[in-house]
């Protein structure tokens, strides 16, 4: 929602496809889709329009693609969570693989210009050196969902290498902020937090994330977007960067590059919110790893972008946005 109304705003226009499927609340994504199509630029300029399909259908892929011929793809679509693949994990290969396998091939029959891809910190799994760089392997995946976006990375590799395919993979972390997901910590603890609920917390607190605001994301996907990547023409086949390669492809990583103590989010929610949590201490899930930390060198290299926006000034957006939306909800 968020990528579609900056691009509308700067004149672009933009085709939606959503499923909006149940996975959390449809309202939620129905009220996200109604601010896109009813934002005033688009009454004005006619530039928005949505298809509601299941990226998992590569007919229905195809024909958005061979009636568009876009010129940009931006790709956000998948399955996310990371516990959730543990109980459905057939959900997964249906939306991130087969799912992605459409995109890639609608792109390269139907065009695509330049693809741009939301990867995840989960491919960097049991690599504990900090911070994560984009030339680190990513060969030891924790979750499904992490194994679905390393599967990701080398399916556009391969397309773009066959077919010279333009494609951009960005490694999101921890990404938060208005309209967010409400399954994700910070719907989730701001929920707990009002209503007196007690938060589980994972690992005993003594867990990392590097959280990144949303507004930062869209800026990340839009710099990338307006530069299609070479090929590398210092890419070593014999010490292979997975980066970058030889075909027009590149990863980068998108993340606050501050990686923020559990305890000291739950506290800085505390203050904005004015309330103390309630909270029920927990093992490590196995699924999960115990801190994130994004290197944005390379990104900033590119683009001359690198996220900065604080995490209270970032919280402090959320919380105002959720008490407004769920207020009106009640």
């Amino acid at each position: 929602m968020h990528v579609a109304l900056r691009l509308i705003e700067r004149g672009d226009e933009v085709i939606g496809v959503d499923n909006l499927n149940d996975y959390y609340e449809v309202s939620l994504k129905q009220a996200r889709l109604d601010l896109v199509a009813r934002n005033d630029l688009v009454a004005r300029n006619a530039g928005f329009r949505f298809h509601k399909i299941d990226i998992a259908d590569s007919d229905a892929m195809a024909g958005v693609f061979a009636a568009a011929r876009p010129d940009r793809t931006v790709h956000l679509a998948a399955q996310a969570g990371v516990r959730y693949s543990l109980s459905n994990p057939q959900v997964y290969a249906r939306a991130n693989l087969n799912g992605f396998l459409n995109v890639l091939e609608a792109c390269r029959h139907h065009g695509a210009g330049h693809l741009v891809f939301a990867s995840s910190s989960s491919v960097y799994g049991l690599n504990a050196r900090m911070p994560y760089r984009v030339s680190d392997h990513t060969d030891h995946p924790v979750s499904l969902y992490g194994a679905t976006k390393k599967a990701n990375e080398v399916m556009a590799h391969s397309y773009s290498h066959l077919f010279r395919i333009p494609v951009t993979g960005l490694r999101f972390f921890t990404v938060y902020g208005p309209w967010g997901r409400p399954d994700m910590s910070p719907a989730l603890f701001t929920r707990a937090i009002l209503a007196g609920d007690v938060i589980d917390v994972f690992n005993h607190g003594n867990m990392e994330r590097d959280f990144t605001f949303i507004d930062d994301i869209v800026e990340g996907v839009l710099q990338t977007l307006d530069r299609p990547p070479q090929p590398d023409p210092a890419f070593d086949r014999e010490d292979p960067d997975p980066a970058t390669s030889s075909a027009p492809y590149r990863i980068y990583n998108i993340g606050n590059h501050t990686p923020v103590p559990l305890m000291t989010f739950i506290a800085t929610l505390e203050k904005i919110i004015g309330k103390k949590a309630k909270t029920r201490m927990l093992p490590m899930d196995p699924s999960d790893v115990r801190a994130t930390w994004a290197d944005v060198e390379a990104l900033k290299a590119a683009t001359g972008f690198s996220p900065a926006t604080s995490l209270e000034a970032g919280l402090e957006k959320y919380v105002a946005w959720y008490r407004g939306y769920y207020r009106n909800r009640t």
